[in-house]
């Protein structure tokens, strides 16, 4: 029998310790997980979805996430809580309880975004469903107690089998966007946009990859299918810092990038923005478009329109206490 999402089959031998895993394995190490204490961490957002979150959370912004990043039609027409058919991230998640939902985000030819409702500004380029993450309804609450310091942004990531990315374009899937529409840091799937266009799809079109804010590649590893990508980026926000820590499946966090300066990142308030996370699709250079607009990816180029999208799951920020780094593996 098949494991369940989050059971690991290869790893990128040079930034993860490589583990020899059975499903058997597998389920004696998550069970050992539930048997240990819960831990105690400060968690300044969860964004894990409750099972008793419905569509009306999505269509009214009323919980952990505000949808207005999305095409024409209702927030739940582009994300849906899924609990009965697959297994949230098993590395926070109690294997025995109903405790969270997989957030399932998709795009598809509708989810063209009007910025403001104004058609002016009509990102017809892009194909985006994003959640921006809230506290009290607000964005702004949120960023100023979890921008700050020292935090931890957390994540869990895995391949939708049933609406399959294409790699030939960039997905900008995870990213705190400041408003100067830099990112702080980002993740990324497929090939970079490039004008005019090059070889596609890229040679490392497979990886998913996190960024800084020069868009320097700090961690890259292959987006291997049937697997929860487990993330935390911990971002100094008083000396500019990053590091990253990853792991798959229920194996707890490990560090892949240690800690380096920010490139180009700013300090508060200009350098503080929204904690995004769904899907955004960049388009392919349009060869019939005039040679001063194919470089303009919000409002022009080629999209086919087809439905794709990204399962989610082990969504929290975290406060980082000193030299202990961040939690790197649950029950919370």
């Amino acid at each position: 029998m098949d494991p369940p999402v989050g059971i690991q089959k290869r790893r990128d031998k040079r930034t993860v310790k490589p583990h020899t895993a059975t499903p058997g394995m597998e389920f004696l190490f998550i069970l050992s997980l539930f048997f240990s204490s819960v831990l105690c961490i400060d968690i300044l957002y969860d964004g894990r979805a409750s099972p008793n979150f419905d569509a009306g959370v999505l269509d009214k912004s009323s919980g952990p996430y505000l949808t207005v990043v999305r095409g024409s039609e209702a927030a739940s027409h582009y994300t849906q809580f899924i609990s009965n058919t697959l297994f949230p991230t098993p590395l926070w998640s109690n294997p025995f309880s109903n405790t969270e939902d997989v957030i399932a985000v998709s795009i598809d030819n509708s989810s063209v975004f009007v910025p403001g409702g104004n058609i002016n500004n009509t990102q017809f380029g892009f194909r985006r469903t994003e959640m921006i993450a809230q506290k009290n309804s607000s964005v702004s609450q949120l960023t100023a107690i979890s921008q700050v310091n020292t935090t931890a942004f957390h994540f869990s990531i895995a391949v939708d089998d049933s609406k399959p990315l294409n790699l030939t374009h960039e997905y900008q899937v995870v990213f705190i966007e400041p408003s100067d529409g830099s990112h702080v840091f980002g993740v990324k799937l497929g090939s970079p946009f490039t004008n005019p266009t090059g070889t596609l799809p890229a040679a490392d079109a497979q990886n998913v990859k996190v960024l800084d804010h020069n868009l320097n590649v700090l961690f890259s590893t292959p987006f291997i299918c049937r697997s929860w990508h487990n993330f935390a980026i911990v971002v100094d926000w008083d000396n500019l810092t990053l590091a990253v820590f990853y792991s798959v499946g229920a194996w707890p966090l490990n560090l892949v990038s240690p800690t380096q300066k920010n490139q180009g990142a700013k300090v508060a308030p200009s350098g503080q923005g929204e904690f995004h996370f769904g899907v955004l699709k960049l388009p392919l250079v349009n060869p019939s478009d005039p040679p001063e607009q194919r470089g303009d990816v919000v409002h022009h180029g080629i999209q086919e329109g087809t439905t794709e999208g990204l399962l989610y799951s082990g969504i929290f920020i975290e406060k980082v206490n000193g030299a202990s780094g961040p939690a790197l593996s649950g029950p919370l």
